[in-house]
């Protein structure tokens, strides 16, 4: 797949691909590489996902590519609500039996739990998941904030202590997932959410960043062109040798004009 344009950001490359749909397709062949490579040496794969609107076209490309073996393939996700009905259509894990899993027969998935008794007990638990199935590849966008998973502005740090952790969520995130239909009020979005912290994001062997629609151009603008800054976490991806952006031309608008 040959993107209509290619750039650089410090150690991050940077590919815009002609439509969302061809931004998903490259994505996914990608991660297929990354899968079977991982197969080949090891006999499984681990990868984790990212979930909303702006990743549909990566998970429908991904699930009707030929030959993954995902039987071979563990999935784990990046957050949840906390206190979320696990059957909302807003849920995390269900977004995922949705559009990937129920097309898949995956090996084993690891949902973030939503209504854990302990919370810091589920965090403490699927940190030591992600030890011991070390992730290959991970799949994920920025927010329109520029949050990576639900680490937003201030609360997002980039020497976070702990892979998994409940954190308040911003305003900006709340009103985006209005915005993307999955509440119809900011009062139905939960208040928190339990995340994988940045180190966790940049943990595995690659990271796939896929960031389309033009409601994340600014986002993308700031996390590429302005300082490196826990105000805008995408920007983290430039200090790193393993991640590769995928936009379509109206996430990358705003840094196609310069």
């Amino acid at each position: 797949m040959t993107p209509l344009k290619t750039m650089q950001f410090e150690k991050l490359p940077a590919a815009v691909y002609r439509s969302n749909a061809e931004m998903g397709r490259a994505a996914a062949l990608d991660a297929r590489e990354i899968i079977t490579a991982a197969i080949a040496e090891r006999g499984q794969a681990n990868i984790i996902v990212a979930t909303g609107n702006s990743q549909l076209t990566f998970l429908q490309a991904l699930r009707e590519l030929d030959g993954i073996d995902w039987p071979r393939v563990n999935v784990f996700h990046m957050d949840e609500y906390v206190g979320i009905d696990p059957s909302h259509p807003a849920s995390f894990p269900l977004f995922l039996q949705h559009h990937l899993l129920q097309y898949v027969n995956a090996g084993n998935f690891f949902p973030v739990p939503n209504n854990p008794e302990d919370t810091a007990q589920a965090c403490r638990n699927y940190e030591s998941l992600l030890r011991e199935y070390p992730a290959d590849m991970v799949a994920m966008g920025f927010g329109e904030n520029g949050h990576i998973a639900f680490n937003d502005p201030p609360y997002a740090k980039f020497d976070d202590p702990v892979w998994v952790k409940v954190v308040a969520l911003a305003e900006a995130s709340r009103k985006q997932q209005v915005g993307e239909g999955h509440f119809s009020s900011l009062a139905e979005v939960p208040t928190h959410a339990i995340t994988l912290t940045i180190p966790a994001l940049l943990a595995p062997k690659a990271v796939l960043c896929i960031v389309p629609e033009a409601r994340k151009a600014a986002a993308v603008r700031a996390c590429l062109t302005e300082p490196v800054s826990e105000e805008r976490p995408g920007s983290v991806l430039r200090t790193v040798n393993h991640a590769r952006l995928y936009l379509d031309p109206d996430s990358a608008a705003q840094i196609l004009q310069n």
